[in-house]
């Protein structure tokens, strides 16, 4: 008998204990979100109580009429606090981007509990993307819980990933062909400048700063050794985001991995080799000196070298400002990516990949935001990158006729 008393009373501690023990962040914030969302529910519910006889029978009255939905008031969770958003923002794109996605083959149902309207959800992702505010701010702004937002922000992105191969596409036939600019910046005749090749893009990268996750053994590690890893910069404490973009700054080529599986333009560089047609006749990609030297694409010369070399150095760094600018204006328009605070790899590239999609969509429409132009921290190495003998070539065949033609001029 004594047994059975002492095991019922350790139950009864046990489940005081739990109930009286102070919650982590993590439950509390939960808590509260739930909390918040039944609080909205029966608002609503109560809401839908009171609505007069008579505006439920319009309602019906208009299901049963042929009249275009667009026409139609729909009732959402949030539509009030939303629209109102909605109208202080870029009404025109947040409606270009909700037609691409009910123009796009996923039919995907967005997540989220409270169901926002498409629109609705357009404009809180682009809120999130493009201010660097909190969910929770973002919660209060659009009247959902915290939970909500992220989960209704991670489903859009998700929807708009599957937009990349639509939006962001290598140019094939008369559109390449469109695409090219000249190399030489120098004006020159039409016969000189056939004799160079045209340029169909360039390629670069930047690094988008995340947050890296902390495993067990690193938070049970002793504090100096925590605030060493803080300090020293983790290959994993960014994105890499690699790019061609056309003179215009639309990419038409992206790949987004861990900052410590830094490609380098290689896997492009053998595709463009297995695939010589993606190239129109004669043109040629230019990149930096991070990146290898192919008969596809062009890199500059550097180090102490005469001024054939250095004439040649010229005309690509006047191209590279394209390169910068682009990445200047990615970020400005979307602010968060000046620092994603997501842990989860996926999570972070389905973000960038987001934004460069957008990042397209926006200059389709003509909106650009210029941002200024901002010297980044050198992640890229040191040395050279490959050289092959074709590109090596290639190379000196340019510099030679580009100093022919005008390197009197410059001397």
């Amino acid at each position: 008998m004594e047994e059975y008393v002492l095991s019922a009373g350790r139950a009864v501690l046990d489940m005081v204990e739990r109930e009286w023990q102070p919650l982590s962040p993590s439950e509390l914030e939960q808590r509260l979100d739930q909390a918040v969302e039944g609080v909205l529910e029966a608002e609503m519910m109560a809401t839908l109580k009171t609505q007069p006889p008579t505006a439920l029978y319009v309602h019906s009255l208009q299901s049963q009429t042929n009249v275009q939905p667009e026409d139609l008031q729909t009732t959402t969770l949030c539509s009030s606090p939303a629209e109102e958003a909605l109208e202080a923002s870029d009404g025109a794109a947040v409606q270009y981007i909700t037609d691409l996605l009910q123009s796009s083959k996923s039919r995907a149902r967005m997540a989220g509990r409270a169901r926002l309207s498409l629109s609705n959800t357009v404009q809180l992702s682009l809120t999130l993307l493009s201010e660097r505010v909190s969910y929770r701010s973002v919660s209060r702004r659009f009247h959902l819980e915290k939970g909500n937002v992220h989960r209704t922000f991670f489903s859009f992105c998700e929807r708009i990933n599957t937009l990349e191969e639509r939006q962001i596409r290598w140019p094939v036939g008369i559109e390449a062909v469109e695409a090219l600019f000249p190399l030489c910046i120098q004006e020159i005749e039409q016969e000189q400048q056939q004799s160079l090749p045209q340029v169909l893009g360039l390629l670069g990268h930047t690094r988008i700063p995340i947050r890296l996750p902390i495993g067990k053994h690193d938070v049970e590690s002793t504090m100096p050794e925590v605030k060493r890893m803080k300090e020293e910069a983790h290959p994993d404490s960014w994105l890499n985001l690699q790019f061609v973009c056309d003179r215009k700054g639309r990419f038409l080529h992206c790949t987004i991995s861990k900052g410590s599986n830094m490609d380098m333009g290689n896997a492009l560089k053998d595709k463009l080799k297995q695939h010589p047609d993606l190239m129109p006749p004669g043109s040629c990609l230019l990149a930096r000196a991070c990146y290898p030297l192919t008969a596809q694409i062009l890199t500059p010369y550097l180090g102490n070298q005469g001024p054939r070399e250095e004439l040649f150095d010229k005309n690509l760094e006047e191209h590279f400002h394209i390169l910068d600018q682009a990445v200047a204006n990615l970020k400005a328009r979307f602010q968060r990516l000046k620092y994603l605070d997501i842990g989860n790899y996926d999570r972070a590239r389905a973000v960038v990949l987001t934004a460069c999609v957008l990042h397209n969509v926006f200059l389709d429409m003509g909106q650009v935001i210029q941002g200024d132009v901002e010297k980044e921290e050198d992640t890229t190495p040191e040395e050279d990158g490959e050289v092959d003998e074709e590109g090596a070539q290639r190379r000196d065949t340019i510099s030679d006729l580009l100093f022919k033609n005008f390197g009197s001029v410059n001397t």
